[in-house]
């Protein structure tokens, strides 16, 4: 039997602290769908292509090649709960950098549980190493011309930098 972790966020950009989380996540499952949320009241810096393609080249440049080859990525606007149920997901992974987000995740986890009991939330903690980093921060220390390249894989700095700054 295929175990299948669903992996959601908004990935905008995708970061170190998100790879660190999906590299765990490949330690647990068969296959790792990273869900990318689509919010139509949201302007992303970058468009889910965008993202698809960074989250695939950043996967190819940091994981063997059976790794990246179990990684799926898709758009979701639903519940992600229902987004899960129709991946045939078992996990819901959710990465914890502090206790503001365990108490967060734990009530979406009620909830998710509340709705579809056979799809377990599977919290994992975030290496001490990227512990601090936010796609949010990221995106802030970018737009104000920051050295961004500790906090995100190398196939993303340049494409940020750029996308970033306005002109």
């Amino acid at each position: 039997m295929t175990r299948i972790a669903l992996y959601p966020g908004s990935f905008d950009p995708v970061t170190n602290g998100h790879m660190d989380i999906l590299r765990q996540s490949l330690a647990l499952a068969d296959k790792v769908v990273v869900a990318i949320g689509i919010h139509p009241g949201k302007k992303p810096l970058f468009s889910f292509e965008e993202r698809v393609e960074l989250i695939h080249t950043s996967a190819v440049a940091e994981f063997s090649e059976a790794e990246a080859s179990r990684i799926e990525v898709i758009a979701f606007s639903d519940l992600v709960i229902n987004t899960a149920r129709t991946q045939k997901a078992d996990y819901l992974v959710r990465g914890l950098r502090d206790g503001t987000d365990l108490d967060y995740e734990m009530q979406m986890a009620g909830m998710n549980g509340t709705l579809e009991p056979d799809i377990k939330t599977v919290f994992l903690p975030a290496s001490p190493a990227v512990r601090h980093i936010t796609a949010t921060l990221v995106r802030q220390i970018a737009q104000m011309g920051g050295e961004i390249s500790a906090f995100v894989p190398d196939p993303v700095a340049d494409p940020l930098r750029q996308r970033a700054r306005p002109d």
